[in-house]
């Protein structure tokens, strides 16, 4: 599945966020895009899903150019895509079982759009919960569960659907370093499952590079730079320089 997003402009206020960004993936990467916190990975993000609308620009998924499709039209595009959101996003209400299903239970089956079986939407639970090593916990609520459990839940119900593109909102953050690398690991097992397209947006130059096939670097409301993670750490920049360093540490 391949996205591309053409000189991409968004304001809140007096404030440019995005400013002409352009991006084109490759299928079946995984793309990371680093920047400082607040420079507007997330509302990319949001636009690349169809949540949010640009001020100018378009975002085609697989040739179809969402931004100038209606409101009632773009689910029918974004349908086989999936989020996982910085705060994990759980219904507090609801099991983590009960989360994990609500997506199928809401749309059924992704590609067609036909119901589910209640059976086949319970062996998808546990397989899901299972890959990501929550099994036992269906019946807990995401108040009964630590911070790393429950970005795992949130990538439970995220790959329980089995979207061919994902996005992943700072799936490390207020992470501790062994919990991080655990979330590293299962994108990177769930993008060789699934196949498709990851983007992972992140501050965090240690997942960054674990998980890349290739590198962005968000500054300046724009993509500076972009490459494969052995030419993007060559790039005179003093961000990449950093990440440079990181490696070696």
């Amino acid at each position: 599945m391949v996205i591309k997003v053409s000189n991409l402009w968004k304001k809140y206020g007096s404030i440019d966020v995005l400013k002409g960004l352009n991006l084109e993936t490759i299928d079946e990467e995984i793309l990371v895009i680093l920047g400082r916190s607040g420079v507007g990975k997330s509302v990319l993000l949001r636009h690349i899903i169809g949540i949010e609308q640009p001020d100018r620009g378009t975002v085609e998924i697989d040739g179809v150019e969402i931004t100038r499709c209606k409101k009632s039209e773009i689910y029918s595009t974004v349908k086989h895509m999936g989020m996982l959101f910085q705060g994990s996003a759980l219904f507090d209400s609801m099991t983590i079982g009960e989360n994990t299903a609500f997506y199928l239970k809401q749309h059924g089956d992704p590609l067609t759009g036909a119901p589910i079986a209640q059976s086949e939407i319970e062996d998808r639970v546990q397989e899901a919960l299972s890959q990501v090593g929550l099994t036992g916990t269906e019946k807990k609520l995401p108040s009964d569960l630590s911070g790393g459990m429950k970005k795992r839940a949130a990538l439970a119900r995220l790959i329980v659907y089995r979207p061919t593109i994902r996005l992943y909102d700072e799936p490390t953050t207020g992470l501790d370093p062994i919990t991080a690398q655990q979330i590293n690991e299962l994108i990177v097992q769930t993008q060789k499952d699934l196949k498709g397209t990851s983007i992972v947006v992140t501050h965090d130059p240690n997942s960054a590079l674990f998980i890349a096939d290739r590198l962005a670097l968000h500054q300046d409301g724009k993509l500076a730079h972009i490459g494969e993670p052995e030419t993007f750490l060559q790039i005179d920049d003093p961000l990449i320089q950093f990440l440079k360093e990181t490696r070696k540490a």
